[in-house]
């Protein structure tokens, strides 16, 4: 198991080496999926058994990656 940022890791036996909360089996994405299908903070943390200090990991995880991120504005813009 390996830490890829605070409270997530990653471990080729867990749902397939995905990044997941440490200490469950609840993948980063899906965090994500249920924050965009309209769940609140609170409803995952009850469902869900996280809590609020997870959530926002993922959140911040899913950030890291953006940071990063490098947009091709030509190939978006006809010319």
């Amino acid at each position: 198991m390996k830490e890829i940022a605070p409270k997530i890791v990653v471990d080729p036996k867990i749902r397939f080496g995905k990044p997941v909360i440490k200490g469950t089996r609840v993948t980063v994405e899906e965090v994500l999926g249920f924050l965009a299908g309209g769940m609140d903070f609170k409803e995952i943390e009850k469902e869900y058994g996280l809590s609020k200090k997870e959530i926002l990991a993922v959140i911040n995880y899913a950030a890291s990656f953006l940071k990063g991120e490098v947009v091709k504005l030509r190939e978006l813009v006809k010319v």
